[in-house]
């Protein structure tokens, strides 16, 4: 087993601090020598989850995001947590354009894009407490 390498930041659920996000992230990813596209997936799967957290988790309210990525080999993993609302079905809302916010410029397709741009995708969640979004990317195969 190859070394590990991880990192953890905690932010407010701003749509200012998604584009901190990514950049962190990115710059964290470096060391495996991605491709360009390759990060661009990493920050279009990110930005999707950090979006759900705000919109869905937090319903727009200021409250804490939890990033926490990890190098192990050839793979990056993040985990984007909330402690928001939660959601009662997740099969439901990873369908895709399944929204619970029509009224919003969103195209339901949020889970759909993560799983697209990343390798595995994992999403847990509790009503009332929360929902943590579990996404792996294997770099240069």
């Amino acid at each position: 087993m190859g070394a590990t390498n991880e990192m953890m930041i905690e932010f407010d659920g701003r749509p200012s601090n998604e584009g901190f996000a990514r950049v962190a992230v990115a710059a964290f990813c470096t060391q495996l020598n991605p491709t360009l596209e390759e990060v661009a997936d990493i920050k279009t799967a990110l930005s999707e989850a950090i979006t759900n957290a705000i919109i869905h988790g937090y319903e727009s309210e200021v409250h804490k995001i939890r990033l926490e990525c990890k190098i192990e080999d050839r793979s990056i993993s993040i985990k984007v947590i909330d402690w928001g609302k939660g959601m009662e079905n997740i099969q439901k809302a990873m369908e895709p354009l399944y929204t619970t916010k029509p009224e919003l410029e969103r195209s339901g397709m949020g889970f759909a894009f993560m799983e697209a741009f990343m390798d595995e995708l994992q999403v847990e969640s509790r009503p009332g407490e929360g929902t943590t979004v579990f996404m792996k990317k294997n770099i240069g195969r």
